[in-house]
């Protein structure tokens, strides 16, 4: 394990990235920094996060020899490595939104980025970038934001934080290499935010409905039992799951 701090970079998903173009980067390489100026979340969307006050990393993870045929799998480790964690330290009622959002009491507190890279067509390695909010007590127009602190009235240690995640990685990374896919599977599910509950969904044309989330496809997409009690699967680009 390797970690790099920095004071300020603009993204650490893309500091690692560049360095990974430039030269041979070991497993669990970590780039961690106190302030992100361009932080990014899914779908191109912005991550704020005050400087000093939150836990913003990227990690390397060589995957060139776990045979990795659904990617998606790597977001349910790193969410389910996420929600181990929070657990740990007594964070209250944690769920994952799919695809990886990190919930508590319906309150988002984490998100993930996960960039694969690809070489001749095959999936080699991965940057995941996390951003944790800790300490912070005040998002300026994110209703639905809280950090570990609003939680559980907690302050706590950012850097104890990095390595019980890291450490909850290789965990559940083991378990894949494993052969753990099943489970690793079931556990997601378990956890989803909103499973078997009436939910509101938009379609990526605007168009509102509502279903019940019965689980996830091997390839990630969201499993939906829709008004016309059909299961219907979406990827990230088509759904999107209302508070």
């Amino acid at each position: 394990m390797h970690i790099i701090k920095l004071s300020a970079t603009d993204s650490t998903n893309s500091y690692l990235r560049n360095k990974s173009l430039k030269e041979l980067v070991q497993d669990y390489t970590v780039i961690v920094t106190d302030h992100q100026t361009k932080g990014r979340g899914q779908m191109g969307t912005k991550w704020n996060s005050q400087a000093g006050k939150n836990l913003v990393f990227s990690v390397f993870k060589d995957v060139r020899s776990l045979c990795i045929e659904y990617p998606f799998y790597l977001s349910m480790i790193t969410s389910l490595s996420i929600k181990s964690v929070l657990k740990k330290i007594n964070v209250p009622n944690i769920r994952i939104k799919w695809p990886n959002d990190i919930m508590s009491d319906n309150k988002k507190i984490c998100g993930v980025l996960i960039e694969n890279v690809y070489k001749k067509n095959k999936l080699n390695s991965s940057i995941i970038g996390i951003g944790l909010n800790v300490n912070q007590t005040q998002f300026t127009e994110l209703p639905q934001a809280s950090s570990l602190k609003l939680q559980t009235g907690v302050h706590f240690n950012s850097t104890e934080l990095l390595i019980m995640i890291l450490d909850e990685l290789k965990i559940n990374f083991s378990l894949y290499d494993n052969g753990h896919l099943q489970d690793i599977k079931k556990e997601y599910e378990t956890n989803l935010f909103s499973i078997d509950k009436a939910s509101k969904f938009k379609s990526a044309h605007g168009n509102m409905f509502s279903g019940y989330i019965k689980g996830i496809a091997d390839s990630g997409k969201l499993k939906i039992l829709t008004e016309g009690r059909e299961i219907k699967e979406f990827d990230l680009k088509e759904v999107q799951l209302l508070y």
